[in-house]
């Protein structure tokens, strides 16, 4: 077939585009259809490195590139996330902490544990009601044992890693194990096709490179969707306040220093700051909104902050990095032969870490629906394109959720972020249904949901959401209560069982490493 496809093309390194190259490679390995991939990285800018934390899903992409996780923690400086820990969201006062954990309430997938929760609220946190992990993460403990195997676990977890380190491991992946065709260059010109498609690409090198699909991986740059197809930006503004971030690499105070297993996010007066606990090094930024606080004072607080744990030697050798950024979206993300994945298709603030789950998202939905030929390319583009819309406003919903719950007034910029004119529509609708019945499946109905509907609720009701007393619904009919007794009793003994039987975290990771150094030394 003359319009037959089987050469793709990626334009970027990175994160993104090594996650999208290695997961067309293992997809289509062997495939009769001939597919090559070949990524093209420009020698001349630099990994923003900012987005360490990752989901749960990370797990299945690493598996289905087959790159080990004992590799991935010993070459990337990774660590275990269970989920993220929020202080100062709800009223800013000493007690105002909650977690959103990564493992569901138990028996979640038959039973709403939310009104049980809520008839006898006072005597324990929601997660702590629900699941066992919000006794492990308090306990600083790891999400499994050091017999358990890789990728197996406890309790669900996720990844901190180096943004650089992890993107060179997947170049050496990509390469070595699974085919991809390497380039370093820089984008000079392209030649498109009568339809409109991209046709060749013109490297600084001299080299030209033809392809059939190309995947627009610059980053915020968006050399292809955006400065060569011109598709329009949608802002986010309206809703997420948040445009500019100060960052920075922290070390510890002593090198055998507890590791936390989750992303501990702080409110401040205009914004939030990270903290995310590598094996040798803490990553920490403060995100905030330009309108309400200028560089020098976020820099300030985020220095303030740092100061509580890392070594008064080494304080002042701290490096800042001020990163800029416009919240939004592509208006569409897929356009003739051209598809956006990460930066260049959108960003917003790095709250519950979901720039990597997208480009997860993005490179997955690509590599299973390739194209066989032009024709069917129309039909993946706009279900692509629908699908990644979807995506994005359900982002929106549940960022801004955690703006548009919070009972803080200490500040110009709480009062702006909680305005109800802030809020999106399909949110406000959310929260008025949520006065009758606690969120379940019917809220996040999709099957890849990026949030579902059981992080809805650990931040409504962490942060002290309560839905109206004489709308609120609870199934309390003897059998549901019976079950729900039972499914509680279970879990609170599983409780005591894992805190008495997991490591800590570092303990873990020093058990792979020692696994992965005899591994390379037979």
């Amino acid at each position: 077939m003359s319009d037959a496809i089987s050469k793709i093309v990626i334009v970027g390194g990175g994160t993104a585009g090594w996650i999208t190259a290695c997961l067309i490679a293992a997809e289509h390995a062997g495939s009769r259809r001939g597919i090559s991939v070949t990524l093209i990285e420009s020698p001349d800018v630099p990994i923003i490195g900012v987005g360490e934390g990752t989901w749960p899903s990370m797990r299945s992409t690493l598996q289905k590139i087959g790159l080990s996780e004992d590799a991935l923690i010993c070459e990337t400086d990774a660590s275990f996330k269970q989920g993220t820990c929020f202080q100062g969201w709800s009223d800013a006062t000493a007690d105002d902490r909650y977690y959103h954990p990564f493992s569901p309430p138990i028996e979640y997938s038959s039973l709403n544990l939310a009104g049980c929760w809520l008839q006898q609220e006072g005597a324990t946190s929601f997660s702590d009601f629900v699941t066992s992990q919000a006794a492990v993460i308090a306990e600083g403990l790891a999400p499994k044992q050091t017999s358990t195997p890789p990728y197996a676990f406890a309790v669900n977890y996720a990844y901190h890693l180096d943004a650089g380190k992890f993107a060179h491991l997947l170049h050496r992946h990509g390469v070595e194990r699974l085919g991809v065709q390497y380039l370093s260059g820089n984008l000079v010109s392209v030649r498109t096709r009568g339809n409109g498609d991209l046709e060749v690409i013109q490297l600084d090198t001299g080299e030209q490179v033809a392809g059939d699909i190309f995947i627009d991986c610059t980053g915020q740059r968006a050399l292809l969707i955006g400065e060569h197809f011109k598709v329009g930006f949608k802002s986010l503004k309206q809703y997420l306040f948040n445009d500019a971030a100060i960052a920075v690499q922290a070390p510890y105070a002593e090198p055998d220093a507890p590791i936390a297993s989750v992303t501990q996010s702080t409110a401040t007066e205009a914004g939030w700051i990270w903290d995310i606990g590598l094996q040798t090094r803490r990553g920490l930024g403060h995100v905030f909104s330009g309108a309400h606080l200028d560089a020098e004072r976020a820099t300030d607080i985020l220095r303030s902050y740092a100061a509580r744990t890392t070594p008064e030697a080494t304080l002042n050798q701290l490096s800042f990095r001020e990163l800029g950024f416009q919240p939004g979206y592509r208006d569409c993300f897929w356009i003739n032969n051209c598809v956006a994945v990460g930066l260049s298709a959108g960003f917003v603030e790095p709250l519950e870490a979901s720039a990597i789950a997208l480009i997860e998202q993005s490179a997955h939905l690509l590599s299973r629906q390739l194209p066989a030929n032009r024709e069917i390319m129309a039909v993946v583009a706009k279900r692509f394109n629908q699908k990644m819309h979807y995506h994005w406003l359900r982002i929106v919903d549940f960022l801004k959720l955690h703006y548009a719950i919070s009972r803080r007034e200490d500040s110009g910029y709480w009062r702006d972020v909680r305005s109800e004119a802030s809020w999106p529509e399909e949110l406000r609708e959310k929260l008025v249904l949520w006065q009758q019945q606690a969120p379940w499946h019917d809220d996040a109905p999709m099957v890849d949901e990026l949030f579902p509907s059981a992080s809805y609720q650990y931040v409504l009701y962490g942060m002290g959401y309560r839905p109206s007393g004489t709308l609120f619904h609870v199934d309390a009919d003897p059998q549901t209560m019976a079950r729900a007794d039972a499914a509680l009793h279970e879990k609170n003994q599983k409780t005591a069982r894992m805190c008495s039987l997991l490591p800590t975290n570092r303990t873990l990771i020093e058990s792979i490493k020692a696994r992965y150094a005899g591994q390379r030394a037979t």
